[in-house]
């Protein structure tokens, strides 16, 4: 080869990678595999190995950074994916706290977000928010038709002092009150705590006809431990942060019985052949424990899974209109999403509009039950 077709080659070839750049988008996303959401974080980042090397049908980078479930490692890292790493699009986390921390900045710089757990804030701060999990309200007012129908009139609750156990307590009040179901205790932890009885004890003079917990993943756990210990005899709810195999193996035996909402990809293999969700779910479980091992199964990765196939929908809209890595792209990916309609994922059917950034209806609920130690479908 000559010099001169030598050097004609090697041109060619950088305009060839500086176009297929120009086409890569670049997902940032803020995960607490480590510190007290671990047990939940675990399963959020497992899913990301399971994903393709394409978003769209165009080629994506995922840029992971470790947050520690603290919220102020999430919005240090928010602004650094957004700042330095350029992305079009951020995902994250896996408390509220820290997602919340992380849509407030995702606002700020206008690149839209795929909220991974519930944010604590109002829809007209969420314009560029779209959250993947099935909103509080959706998944409480399924415990409280349960409750209903069991006779329920008084129910104690003990949560997570945090804005985790303000949303599952002012959700459990919305459906409740109306029931003329009557919340008696609102006691509080941390969700590093390793001890509740001070709060069992007060719930345990009350003597609720039921009790809810609104902590998440093993720290769902404790206050179950301490009513059970105690001779609580009653049912014990719990929300869909808790579903997963590690709050089974922390509460062990006394955790027989609990009862919680969660989507449908928890138990795909009980769902009706006819559910329009069964399909999806039943292959991502496949996948997830063909790779991480039987019985993984959890509620949190399908977060992850769902919040990757709305982008995978709603990015060819956005290329039709800009390149990645340009202001105009992540304007146009907002919109994108916002507009995704009929998503069939692995916890319900997404359909967007401007007044509802999560998109879910009652078809992303089920109640299950722990039954010789695993999670198994309410009929």
């Amino acid at each position: 080869m000559s010099r001169r077709s030598f050097l004609l080659a090697s041109a060619l070839l950088a305009s060839l990678a500086c176009a297929a750049s120009a086409q890569e988008v670049t997902v940032g996303v803020t995960l607490g595999a480590t510190g007290p959401g671990a047990s939940l974080g675990i399963h959020y980042k497992n899913a990301f190995q399971l994903f393709p090397k394409t978003l769209g049908g165009h080629p994506v980078k995922y840029i992971i950074l470790e947050d520690a479930t603290d919220p102020a490692n999430a919005a240090k890292n928010a602004r650094k994916l957004i700042a330095e790493d350029k992305v079009d699009v951020i995902m994250g986390s896996v408390s509220v706290p820290s997602t919340t921390q992380v849509a407030q900045i995702a606002t700020e710089a206008k690149t839209p977000m795929i909220a991974l757990s519930p944010v604590a804030l109002p829809p007209d701060k969420l314009e560029w928010t779209f959250v993947v999990p099935q909103p509080v309200p959706l998944m409480m007012s399924a415990v409280v038709e349960h409750m209903k129908t069991k006779g329920v009139k008084t129910v104690g609750y003990v949560g997570f002092s945090d804005s985790w156990g303000d949303l599952v307590l002012k959700a459990l009040e919305q459906h409740a009150n109306p029931a003329g179901i009557k919340v008696v205790t609102n006691e509080r932890y941390a969700r590093a705590d390793t001890s509740v009885t001070g709060q069992v004890i007060k719930v345990l003079a009350a003597n609720p006809d039921a009790v809810v917990v609104g902590g998440s993943g093993t720290g769902g756990a404790l206050p179950h431990l301490g009513l059970v210990e105690r001779g609580y005899k009653k049912q014990i709810y719990h929300n869909h942060g808790t579903v997963n195999r590690e709050f089974i193996k922390v509460g062990s035996k006394a955790v027989e019985g609990a009862i919680a909402p969660t989507g449908p990809l928890i138990v795909p293999e009980e769902l009706p052949a006819d559910n329009p969700i069964k399909k999806v779910a039943g292959e991502f479980i496949q996948r997830y424990e063909q790779t991480f091992g039987a019985g993984s199964r959890n509620a949190f990765a399908g977060y992850s899974y769902d919040g990757f196939l709305l982008l995978n929908a709603a990015v060819p809209g956005a290329m039709a209109k800009a390149k990645p890595g340009t202001p105009e792209f992540r304007s146009a990916l907002r919109d994108a999403i916002e507009s995704a309609k009929n998503v069939v994922g692995a916890h319900g059917i997404y359909n967007m509009t401007a007044k509802d950034h999560t998109g879910l209806d009652n078809r992303a609920r089920v109640l299950v039950q722990v039954k010789d130690g695993a999670w198994r479908l309410m009929k």
